[in-house]
């Protein structure tokens, strides 16, 4: 799931590991490009949040559905992906992206896929090369998608178990914006009633490489308290920034929890579902 900065350097150039830059900016979506264009690690191809990690919107279903499944499968294939490709997904703010990559990857069927531990930060902290060329596709990829809907819950089944499921909702937003206390991206601020807070942040190091496995288990073995992983569904502003906490649970051996892959922005497009402030329960 991991794979460090040396390890990486090893196999930059080799043709069956293929390299993802998923920079990004909820705020400015032309400066991943723009970062992308200006340096990358040497290879990597560039992956648009809104176009190849995103599907389309309509208004009710968040602001970064999940892509068709062939849609993204045929993204991969353009940059050469096969079964046997050994995917790397990078960013630069400690997974908040590339673990987005991961669980898409992973959602079609495909197991070979990791995240740079660190990201570029921790690439370039290395002494490690970037570069502003731009690789051509390399195209003749095989994936077919087989999508596993199993890993996805949406708003309304969530709405549906708010007083009788056993479902944890866990929300990898800022603790302000769960609290309700500012919302900076979306309309209405506040929380899913019941959801319980765990600031995605929570899951790094300060040099945005992720704390030790054993760390994390205890936590969220804490968090989950009687109920097991595939009873929890991931959720934060759009379905993004959820998939660290998913990523960090699957990497503390607690595998099987699930993406609400809508979030908050496809929760408040229905004015009926309730809304909650505060701390939470």
């Amino acid at each position: 799931m991991l794979i460090d900065v040396s390890t990486l350097a090893r196999h930059v150039s080799d043709p069956s590991w293929v390299v993802f830059d998923c920079r990004h900016d909820l705020f400015d979506y032309a400066k991943g490009p723009r970062l992308y264009q200006e340096g990358h690690l040497p290879g990597a191809f560039f992956a648009p949040m809104d176009t190849a990690l995103a599907g389309e919107k309509n208004g009710r279903n968040g602001r970064h559905p999940l892509p068709r499944p062939e849609d993204f499968a045929a993204f991969l294939n353009r940059h050469g992906v096969t079964a046997d490709t050994q995917i790397v997904a990078y960013d630069d703010v400690g997974g908040q992206y590339a673990t987005r990559l991961w669980w898409l990857a992973r959602w079609i069927g495909l197991t070979r896929v990791a995240a740079l531990d660190g990201g570029l930060p921790k690439w370039t902290a290395a002494g490690q090369p970037v570069t502003s060329d731009i690789p051509a596709p390399r195209g003749a990829g095989t994936i077919v998608a087989r999508p596993e809907f199993s890993r996805v819950v949406d708003s309304v089944t969530i709405a549906a178990e708010l007083n009788s499921g056993p479902r944890l909702v866990v929300d990898a937003r800022a603790p302000e914006r769960y609290r309700g206390e500012t919302e900076p991206i979306d309309p209405i601020a506040g929380h899913i009633p019941g959801a319980q807070n765990r600031f995605f942040k929570a899951n790094l190091q300060p040099d945005l490489t992720m704390r030790p496995a054993a760390e994390l288990r205890r936590e969220f073995e804490a968090l989950l308290g009687s109920r097991t992983p595939d009873q929890v569904a991931h959720q934060c502003g759009s379905g993004v920034t959820a998939c660290v906490n998913l990523f960090a649970m699957e990497y503390a051996g607690l595998a099987g929890s699930k993406l609400h892959a809508g979030s908050w922005s496809e929760w408040i497009a229905d004015p009926a579902r309730p809304v909650a402030r505060g701390p939470g329960a």
